[in-house]
């Protein structure tokens, strides 16, 4: 029986959008008890749909037009704003992409998920707790009693995205939307995330819309699936029948665009050694007078070496000590102790002035390009900056910016562009371009495709192969995402807690990983996924 039904659903954009509608003419249905994958690359129209079944699309700039959405054989468009309320949490839930945006911050978790019953329901003040407890419970939340009064930036990301699902799940809705919500999580706490919708789902028969990009977690926990492109459904079936036998090319692409955990063949890097760490140490905070002070270990005792032309991975959980390395290797931070050699210089405790000569040997492209440029600026201006702060003439560093789009595939006529013109992955392009305009020795790359769709991560991955071989550079890979490490990586190192547990040539710790915590990591990657 469909407990949602979204018949021929068309929702038109302001005059001024690049397209006339969000989504139009999609017609989709969600079971009881099943779990439908909506897929699709940002743009396609995915949220859109979710929004618009919850009522919470802005109707001044996304104007349902035609067609029909119904929960459980009720209309919801045309559903006044105080139904939809009271729907909203006793028949439809959702949970967001980014927990820490959606909770509250100044309220304790546990009056937020109370909230809900307070609203919908007639219980007393210690009926509701007694429920937020156990919903807690449900969600296999450590010690719920304590975690009921901490407030969300006390809780890990893992932590805070399952206070949202006891908050959607509180009050038992037959329709569950989940929008991207496992993107920005470990591959351990993804793994247990999905686990734990599947294993709710089937206990208390829900019918479950999971929005995604990620075709492993659709291997992982779809029924069926929906691919769609530019605002329609391209494609629509089982998840065997869609991920074993795609028929439209756009899902063909979207499919062949999946990295694989296969890693390819790699020739030894033979080139001089660029980077080399040697007992490096970062610690937070320190021993209190009668002992008592907390002390984090960020990094411990990490080694590590990377020859001209080698990628080297880290990879690892949140709080594993990923970025901390890469962090101390750019001097951003400052390191407690050990070496940092830099074509066999030590940087490791060379002050701010005295380090100025060696910034450009070393570039870091970050996570989020659009934080990353500055938005007042054109792009030109931006990739121009550092080589002329650098002494280089604004003649000549105009030429490199615009040989530099070349290389990244973009058109030297977008110098005069500001960031916001781009599309995300055309930002991280800039933003690589902005890197090599440096000339540098060595290219830190933090998480710089986590947060792009599938097939713009395959380029810009392609990318930063290409450049690496293209000039000669020494490539520092940091991700949580072990399919790219896969594919782009010609060694790992895999950290936890801050120490180097295993490293070794990237196909041979994925087929014989030595180390527990490895093991555990690779077999928490989500699905088997196309082409593994």
């Amino acid at each position: 029986m469909a407990v949602l039904e979204v018949t021929g659903l068309t929702v038109e954009l302001p005059p001024s959008a690049d397209r006339p509608y969000a989504v139009e003419d999609i017609t989709l249905h969600v079971n009881a008890g099943e779990i439908l994958c909506i897929v699709g690359e940002s743009g396609s129209g995915k949220s859109v749909t979710a929004f618009s079944v919850m009522g919470l699309a802005d109707k001044r700039a996304l104007t349902p037009v035609a067609g029909t959405i119904t929960l459980e054989g009720e209309d919801l468009l045309t559903a006044s704003d105080q139904r939809l309320r009271k729907l909203r949490g006793e028949k439809m839930a959702m949970i967001f992409q980014e927990p820490m945006t959606a909770l509250n911050p100044v309220l304790r978790v546990g009056d937020q998920i109370g909230e809900m019953l307070e609203i919908h329901t007639d219980l007393s003040a210690s009926a509701r707790k007694a429920k937020v407890i156990e919903a807690m419970r449900d969600v296999s939340l450590p010690d719920p009693e304590k975690m009921y009064r901490s407030y969300p930036h006390q809780l890990s990301g893992g932590q805070r995205q399952r206070i949202m699902i006891a908050m959607a799940l509180t009050l038992e809705p037959q329709l569950l939307i989940a929008d991207e919500p496992t993107t920005a999580l470990d591959v351990t706490t993804q793994a247990q995330i999905l686990k734990l919708i599947k294993d709710i789902q089937r206990r208390k028969g829900m019918g479950v819309m999971f929005i995604t990009h990620d075709f492993g977690v659709v291997a992982e926990i779809a029924d069926r699936v929906a691919v769609m492109k530019h605002g329609r459904i391209v494609e629509q079936g089982t998840v065997a029948e869609v991920l074993g036998a795609p028929k439209d090319p756009y899902t063909q692409k979207l499919i062949a665009a999946v990295p694989s955990m296969t890693p390819p063949e790699r020739p030894e890097a033979q080139g001089s050694v660029a980077l080399q760490t040697q007992a490096l140490v970062k610690t937070y905070g320190q021993q209190g007078l009668f002992g008592s002070g907390r002390v984090v270990r960020a990094a411990q005792e990490v080694d590590l070496t990377v020859r001209r032309g080698e990628t080297l991975g880290i990879v690892g959980e949140s709080g594993s000590g990923k970025s901390t390395v890469a962090r101390c290797v750019m001097r951003l931070i400052d390191p407690t102790s050990g070496a940092i050699l830099i074509d066999g210089e030590n940087i490791a405790s060379l002050r701010e002035g005295q380090l100025r000569p060696h910034r450009r040997d070393i570039q870091i492209v970050f996570q989020d390009p659009y934080r990353s440029l500055n938005p007042r600026r054109t792009v030109g201006q931006s990739i121009i900056e550092g080589p002329v702060n650098f002494g280089l003439a604004v003649p000549e560093a105009k030429a490199r910016a615009a040989e530099l789009m070349k290389v990244v595939g973009l058109s030297s006529d977008a110098l005069e562009r500001f960031p916001h013109q781009f599309s995300g992955g055309q930002r991280q392009r800039i933003c690589i371009a902005r890197a090599l305009a440096m000339e540098p020795a060595i290219l830190i790359a933090d998480e710089a495709v986590s947060a792009l769709d599938v097939s713009v991560q395959a380029q810009v991955l392609d990318l930063l192969d290409d450049v690496r071989e293209r000039f000669d550079l020494a490539m520092l890979f940091i991700t949580h995402d072990l399919r790219v490490a896969a594919q782009i990586c010609d060694r790992i190192m895999v950290m936890n807690k801050g120490e180097v547990v295993e490293t070794g040539h990237t196909a041979q710790v994925y087929a014989d990983p030595q180390h527990a915590y490895t093991r555990a990591l690779l077999a928490a990657a989500p699905g088997t996924g196309p082409g593994t």
